[in-house]
């Protein structure tokens, strides 16, 4: 459902770094606004697009991967294993973004939906079905935000969410991109999503990590408050992942029409087995 925002009066076009001075008190940022226009916002009287900075969506370097805030979802699901993201001297075989396009798929969304909301958006909502940044956090994804009057901060995804709907972003500060490590683009990955319903929201999301030198990464998304990485030295044996996965406190596991807590803690012991199973026969 679309909404009409009749409290804001003027809506600005970021041209530069300056322009994001506007952000405060009555100002959003616009970039997709699926979510923006999705429902009333009384307080807002003005919008500050961030879409007219020309950010590149993607960006290769020798690091890995920059994935800008406007990069939309059907860009961020395009980039693919195999695919060619733009620079020519840069075009590595990464099965790491496989889990790009699923983490999309996760979502409640058309591909109408897809051509414009953005990665940062769904990052900066922290939702728990965020599944964009669940596979950011799978990757052990890096924020760069520019807060505001100037410099830089980075903040490690795995920590950036507090809560459903919080996080650590700050007020008037906006997310530049997200840096995901070659290591993690290099690595191999696995996923797993249940829903109560075939096109509903998910109840439980899990995405799996191996890198190449045997550590694990297991990250739980939808199923809590907040994405939850469980690391191990190697493919977690069945008792050890269940182990971890009881450490989860009570309080954690999000519960709302789309899932009771004790539902989603069971399946996803049972996703996390077969996340973990897999990573053992990608060895």
């Amino acid at each position: 459902m679309n909404v009409d925002l009749d409290t804001v009066s003027e809506i600005v076009l970021a041209r530069e770094r300056a322009d994001l001075a506007r952000l405060g008190a009555g100002t959003a940022v616009l970039a997709g606004g699926t979510f923006l226009f999705s429902e009333p916002h009384d307080h807002l009287d003005t919008l500050v697009d961030i879409t007219t900075l020309g950010w590149a969506p993607l960006t290769e370097s020798a690091q890995g991967l920059e994935i800008a805030a406007t990069c939309t979802l059907a860009e961020f699901a395009g980039a693919g294993p195999g695919r060619e993201l733009g620079t020519p001297t840069l075009r590595p075989q990464w099965p790491g973004t496989a889990l790009f396009a699923q983490s999309c798929r996760a979502l409640l969304a058309s591909h109408k939906i897809w051509r414009t909301a953005t990665v940062g958006g769904n990052v900066c909502l922290s939702l728990p079905a965020g599944a964009v940044l669940g596979a950011l956090v799978a990757l052990d994804a890096t924020a760069v935000i520019w807060p505001r009057g100037g410099g830089e901060r980075r903040i490690s995804l795995r920590d950036f969410v507090t809560g459903p709907g919080e996080n650590l972003l700050g007020s008037g500060a906006v997310v530049r991109s997200f840096l995901v490590p070659t290591s993690s683009l290099l690595a191999r990955t696995s996923f797993r999503k249940v829903a109560l319903a075939p096109l509903g929201r998910s109840g439980s999301v899990v995405m799996g990590r191996r890198a190449a030198d045997g550590r694990c990464a297991v990250t739980v998304t939808a199923a809590t408050v907040r994405p939850i990485v469980l690391d191990f030295d190697s493919v977690p044996s069945p008792s050890e992942l269940a182990d971890a996965l009881a450490e989860i406190t009570a309080d954690i596991w999000f519960d709302d029409p789309h899932g009771a807590p004790d539902w989603r803690a069971h399946v996803t012991g049972l996703l996390a087995a077969e996340v973990a199973a897999e990573l053992g026969e990608a060895s």
